[in-house]
């Protein structure tokens, strides 16, 4: 356990290190150009989590298509998100005020880092280029988790604000 503590410990002031540093907030950051591989997992169930999770948010989140998210997401849905409401109404909702329907893609277009599944959870990481102050862009990372109940999307949890802007994350490519 201390040796797991010091490893943690050891990154963390790694990067705390680097803070001051705007250099590295610059580097265009490395993303999965294989999503299939992303998608494979030894366990069926895992497997089919990841596809359950990047196909809704290929057609539903990606492509815009609310009407669609009977398909994969329950009705009682609970979210996380301050800024939409609860249930699958309220995700259809805030799907509508924030993106156009798009044509379906076979792929995500959204700088995709990472797609992981443990139980029943799915986590996607995506690259979130931003402005700053200056105009500058520098680039952050947005994390979802998603619980899987019954073949659907049960639960989400994202790390926005109220404060946040609702905007159309599609919007948000390298």
């Amino acid at each position: 356990m201390k040796r797991i503590f010091s490893a943690a410990a050891a990154v963390l002031l790694a990067g705390c290190a680097t803070l001051g540093d705007n250099t590295a907030m610059a580097q265009t950051p490395t993303v999965a150009s294989d999503h299939a591989a992303l998608l494979a997992s030894d366990d069926p169930q895992l497997a089919a989590n990841k596809r359950l999770v990047y196909d809704m948010y290929r057609i539903v989140l990606q492509a815009g298509l609310a009407d669609r998210a009977h398909e994969f997401i329950t009705e009682d849905y609970i979210q996380h998100n301050p800024n939409a409401a609860q249930g699958r109404a309220g995700l259809i909702d805030y799907v509508r005020s924030t993106r156009p329907e798009r044509p379906i893609k076979d792929v995500l277009d959204m700088p995709l880092i990472h797609l992981m599944a443990e139980g029943d959870y799915v986590t996607t990481a995506f690259v979130r280029p931003e402005k700053d102050a200056n105009g500058e862009t520098y680039y952050s990372t947005w994390f979802d988790l998603y619980r899987i109940e019954n073949g659907k999307v049960a639960e989400h949890w994202d790390p926005m604000l109220k404060t946040d802007a609702r905007i159309d994350p599609n919007t948000k490519k390298l």
